[in-house]
């Protein structure tokens, strides 16, 4: 599986599940190409697995773009959610 949607108030979120390749760049670019078509979204987001994405996925991302401007759907892309760091432990206090 390279990708997850959810259609939620006609908000297509995708998730790119992995950084793509070449090999992989095909079948997602399909993949959302057709959800797009099919669900008309009034807005897609668009998540990528990393800050630093592939070629790959940034011509994924383009041709999602592309997509968009066609439908006239705006697009919205964000990067990799990171995890919230644990909470720091309180400093200890010397008894004065």
């Amino acid at each position: 599986m390279l990708i997850r949607h959810v259609l939620e108030d006609r908000v297509l979120h995708v998730t790119l599940l992995r950084d793509l390749d070449v090999a992989s760049r095909a079948a997602a670019a399909l993949q959302i190409e057709m959800l797009l078509v099919a669900d008309r979204p009034r807005h897609v987001r668009i998540q990528l697995p990393t800050a630093d994405p592939s070629p790959a996925s940034l011509s994924v991302l383009a041709l999602a773009r592309r997509l968009c401007e066609g439908l006239r759907t705006p697009l919205t892309v964000v990067g990799p959610v990171r995890p919230a760091a644990p909470p720091r432990p309180a400093a200890a206090h010397s008894p004065s």
